[in-house]
């Protein structure tokens, strides 16, 4: 009789070992960390990443990514992180978002956009509203700048209902490869998303632009908004590049300069291009070359066309995957590799896939008429999974 009791115990056991372990989703490399840990969190799945760059002369997961995990645990409650010795497998169990005040120091190897990214995602499904100072570099040559998440992002998760409270500051500009910069950024909670129909991107109407300088002379940011004006003037009159050279504590630790486009459309696209100067030590960067890059960017930009810009495509997908159980539609230019990736995560965590069709509006054999279109565009369409924020508190 025992035996079969202790049998009995160890069969249930093993029953609960299985359900603990079947939600958890295996990854190998580095590539996507930070997808996986944002899908996991918003998911309630945990991942195991290993194999994180076990073949290189220094393995493991790197500062940036370290940071980053550090950034997770502030905005969570109860996440259990582990890491082995060498750093080249990760264990990730989230927590619940909890939100609110926090501050963070950023790894100057990724500027804050990075790191924005992430919080961007997951900020309106805390339990409160977040209020988050981050700081290090404000602009690179990697990650969409401060800039671009204020004037491009913004406006598509105001598509979605998220809209008061949310707010971006930059208090000081950061270059690399030292930083200095700090950013406030405010996000309200919500608790379930409005689904969204957005398959007429419309005309461009006007192009505005932030031309920065930090610790080099005031005529490099006037240098770089004629250069751009001389492409730009050609296609559109409506152009406004503001010049920000910033001076003293504000300019960060060290020099550098930089411009962003926005391109405005008459249904409320923004298409993005951007470009940073070289690091301290680095050939040197022109000004003028670099508003003549900026500006060929652009036009190459709304070239591929759609709704969102190619660095927007993954949140807006995101958001359509977590908004209310009905139809959602958008129209976007050709999927970036990391969209492409991204679609597969989806289906890995919340197991929705989209349907994805050419857009036959937009593909025509016409030489004249292609010119005008563009390049050829895709309706992505989703049921929302009907996500609910059971954070937020209800009064």
């Amino acid at each position: 009789m025992v035996m079969l009791v202790l049998l009995y115990k160890m069969r249930n056991l093993a029953k609960n070992k299985i359900i603990m372990a079947a939600p958890t989703l295996k990854y190998e490399g580095c590539n996507f960390f930070r997808q996986r840990l944002i899908l996991a969190t918003l998911s309630g799945k945990s991942v195991k990443i290993s194999k994180i760059r076990h073949k290189e002369d220094d393995p493991g997961i790197r500062d940036f990514e370290a940071s980053l995990i550090r950034l997770l645990d502030k905005v969570t409650n109860g996440s259990r992180i582990e890491v082995n010795e060498t750093g080249t497998s990760v264990l990730f169990v989230p927590g619940l978002l909890s939100g609110g005040s926090i501050e963070h120091e950023c790894h100057v190897q990724r500027s804050i956009g990075y790191y924005l990214e992430a919080l961007v995602c997951l900020a309106p499904f805390g339990k409160k509203p977040m209020k988050a100072v981050l700081r290090g570099v404000t602009n690179d040559q990697t990650d969409p700048s401060v800039d671009i998440i204020k004037n491009v992002t913004f406006p598509l998760l105001r598509r979605f209902g998220i809209d008061e409270g949310l707010e971006m500051k930059v208090n000081r500009r950061g270059a690399p490869p030292l930083g200095g910069g700090e950013v406030l950024f405010k996000c309200p909670v919500r608790r379930k998303l409005r689904p969204m129909q957005f398959t007429n991107p419309g005309k461009i109407k006007r192009i505005r632009g932030v031309a920065y300088g930090m610790r080099v002379s005031p005529a490099a940011p006037n240098r770089m908004v004629d250069a751009a004006r001389g492409v730009l003037n050609k296609f559109l009159p409506d152009i406004y590049i503001y010049t920000d050279h910033m001076r003293g504590p504000q300019s960060g630790k060290s020099p550098g300069f930089g411009m962003s486009l926005v391109a405005e459309t008459t249904e409320g696209t923004f298409l993005s291009a951007e470009l940073a100067s070289n690091k301290p030590g680095e050939e040197p960067t022109v000004p003028e070359d670099l508003g003549k890059q900026v500006a060929s960017l652009l036009l190459e930009e709304i070239y591929r066309g759609g709704c969102v810009d190619s660095r927007q495509q993954s949140l807006a997908l995101l958001l359509m995957t977590l908004g209310e159980t009905d139809v959602s539609k958008i129209q976007m230019g050709p999927l970036s590799p990391y969209t492409i990736q991204f679609l597969r995560h989806i289906r890995d965590f919340f197991q929705l896939m989209f349907k994805i069709e050419v857009d036959k509006s937009t593909s025509n054999d016409d030489m004249d008429q292609a010119e005008r279109l563009g390049g050829d565009k895709v309706l992505l369409t989703c049921v929302g999974v009907g996500f609910t924020n059971i954070n937020k508190t209800i009064l």
